[in-house]
């Protein structure tokens, strides 16, 4: 059976001025994890507010340790690329 990994990631950007700024971020962060972990990534809340946001990357393999090592990875890049922008990160499973 399929492991299915969620990485949920909220962000706080205090310094933006606009949903451009914070798009930005966002964006940079998303091309970032794809390209890198070949995850799925996408905002998932907070999409109308300047200095908020919540980002998942999920992943799906036949074997649980291959796919939390694939997520902890991420986790750890977002937590590089962000700093303080990274308020908080959680992994869930569907299994």
């Amino acid at each position: 059976m399929a492991s299915i990994g969620v990485l949920t990631l909220e962000l706080k950007i205090d310094d933006s001025h606009s949903l451009k700024d914070k798009r930005h971020v966002v964006k940079s962060l998303k091309e970032k994890l794809r390209s890198r972990f070949n995850v799925a990534v996408a905002e998932i809340d907070y999409q109308d507010v300047w200095q908020r946001s919540v980002v998942a990357a999920v992943t799906v393999s036949p074997h649980r340790p291959r796919a939390e090592q694939v997520l902890r990875a991420a986790e750890n890049e977002a937590s590089l690329l962000l700093g303080p922008y990274l308020v908080s990160s959680t992994i869930d499973w569907l299994d």
